[in-house]
């Protein structure tokens, strides 16, 4: 199919981001954060004004994913230990996870959406950790945001996704592949300006943007990379499905730049899975059997 002209990135988000917008508290938080005389009794103080925010947040500190062995009981304590920049991107993360809702069934499965966010999130940090990478929080948001752009797909153009999810089963076509076919852009573009929008850090935004086209990165080509690999070990290990069927090919360059060993690969996928049911527990409220 040829490329639809009336639809651009811009026009893709331009009424999702206020539609669906982040709580304001997250960019109160930011502001908060970024001011030189903001106290971490300040920080503190507006992250718990949303009770069930902080309560995530703070099974999230308590996990495996950090692995501190005293108890983690207050935001100032989890702020004081974690880091201030560190409970802001986790803050962001839960934040977007609530912001999608009533995208119909056969378009996505939200929980399997989010099983594969967050194991790409896992793969991300894991990645990260190896790389001896600083604020390893932000690849796992990254991880938890990365295909957030087929979500505004799925609500702005829900026919064409349809079409175009019924052609890749048919056919084995990637969606992603698919999508710049038929639209001239694809999802990963559209996730990453709308967390422009949002004002995200381009920290995370870039990564985001261009986690299937990562030679394109100037600003964090090796953030990019480990979203890359990340979403591929995701797809491999088939937890969750943000809609694509089949495992994106892997970037051998971008493997190689990662100097990465083969053999750290089963460590890693064991570190995802000894994470994954624990974080899916905290972030849900209850385990499911679907994977």
């Amino acid at each position: 199919m040829s490329r639809n002209r009336q639809l651009t990135v811009e026009y893709m988000v331009q009424d999702i981001s206020t539609i669906h917008s982040l709580p304001m508290f997250y960019t109160r938080l930011s502001e908060t954060i970024s001011h030189p005389r903001s106290s971490i009794g300040d920080i503190g103080k507006i992250v718990s004004e949303d009770q069930g925010l902080t309560a995530r947040i703070l099974k999230v500190a308590n996990s495996p994913l950090f692995g501190y062995f005293s108890k983690i009981d207050t935001i100032t304590k989890a702020i004081t230990i974690i880091g201030v920049d560190q409970v802001r991107d986790l803050a962001l993360a839960l934040s977007v996870m609530d912001v999608f809702k009533g995208i119909p069934e056969d378009l996505v499965n939200m929980e399997q959406f989010w099983r594969h966010s967050i194991a790409t999130g896992l793969a991300a940090r894991a990645l990260a950790t190896s790389q001896r990478a600083a604020n390893l929080e932000r690849f796992f948001v990254a991880g938890i945001l990365h295909d957030v752009g087929r979500l505004v797909m799925y609500v702005r153009i829900p026919e064409i996704c349809r079409e175009l999810l019924e052609q890749c089963q048919h056919t084995g076509q990637l969606l992603y592949r698919a999508e710049r076919h038929r639209l001239g852009f694809d999802h990963a573009e559209v996730g990453g300006c709308l967390l422009k929008h949002w004002r995200i850090p381009s920290s995370i935004s870039e990564p985001v943007g261009l986690h299937h086209a990562c030679r394109g990165a100037h600003h964090y080509p090796a953030e990019t990379a480990v979203l890359h690999v990340a979403d591929v070990i995701a797809h491999a290990m088939q937890i969750g499905n943000s809609g694509e069927h089949f495992v994106p090919p892997l970037d051998g360059a971008t493997w190689d730049g990662l100097k990465i060993s083969s053999f750290f690969l089963p460590t890693l996928v064991k570190q995802v899975d000894a994470m994954f049911e624990e974080i899916i527990k905290i972030l849900f409220g209850g385990e499911s059997g679907a994977r």
